[in-house]
């Protein structure tokens, strides 16, 4: 399906005056009644981060203040989306590890709300990929192994097949954001919804729009974006985990 490109201010390759441009894109697409903003990253060419607490150990919370903490390093976000479920106080719900360091460990049984609508998934961060993985896979297989980590849920796409429990006709709708990536962990999707669309529809959007085989939910109501290229900074109530990719400032 042909996308329609909005701006683009970082691309791959080598940019003007041979200063170094990377390689992330973000976009406008419509499919199928709805429109999402999506922002895709070379997960092979991007500094992927995720973002909890400053250095007091209070949560960041907002955008800037993430770039704010970043700026004092000689690095900005170049993009940013909330990136999993919090509780009141800010800490993660499920699996969180940042700089290989875990700050809780992983949930795998059932539980109340999206997040314990299982399967549910990790998003885990190594060196030159990114993967989303469902959470009984990821103890087999990854855990331990990630740079980064955020579990959230419920899983979107599991293999190329929509969660079990997303109904076609659902009535529950609401704005949702979330994360998708190819089987080699090279492309990765965030998309956040323009208009309020089901579980259904934004699964179907991940595996049939972007042919991504696996989609995690990050949240919903509470989706926020940071994406300079199309003038979006989103504020609103403070979050709790924050994925982002940093560039050095120019």
């Amino acid at each position: 399906m042909k996308r329609l490109w909005l701006k683009v201010t970082l691309a791959l390759g080598v940019g003007l005056f041979g200063a170094p441009a990377w390689a992330l894109q973000c976009s406008e697409q419509s499919y199928k009644g709805n429109t999402y903003v999506l922002c895709e990253v070379d997960a092979t060419a991007e500094d992927l981060r995720l973002f909890l607490n400053d250095a007091s150990g209070t949560a960041f919370g907002h955008f800037d203040a993430v770039d704010a903490a970043l700026a004092e390093t000689g690095e900005r976000l170049a993009f940013a989306m909330n990136a999993g479920m919090y509780h009141e106080d800010r800490a993660p719900v499920g699996h969180y590890v940042e700089n290989g360091d875990e700050v809780m460990r992983v949930v795998p049984n059932p539980g109340p709300g999206n997040f314990g609508m299982v399967p549910n998934g990790v998003f885990c961060i190594r060196q030159g990929r990114a993967d989303v993985v469902e959470t009984l896979k990821f103890q087999k297989t990854l855990e331990g192994q990630c740079r980064f980590a955020t579990q959230s849920g419920p899983m979107l796409v599991i293999d190329g097949e929509l969660h079990p429990r997303f109904l076609k006709d659902s009535t529950w709708r609401y704005l949702r954001n979330g994360v998708g990536t190819s089987a080699d962990g090279k492309r990765v999707v965030f998309v956040i919804s323009r208009n309020a669309v089901t579980f259904h529809e934004f699964g179907s959007f991940f595996r049939d729009a972007l042919g991504l085989p696996q989609a995690l939910y990050f949240d919903g109501n509470i989706s926020r974006l940071y994406a300079p290229a199309l003038g979006r900074a989103d504020g609103g109530r403070r979050m709790g985990p924050v994925v982002g990719v940093v560039v050095p400032v120019e």
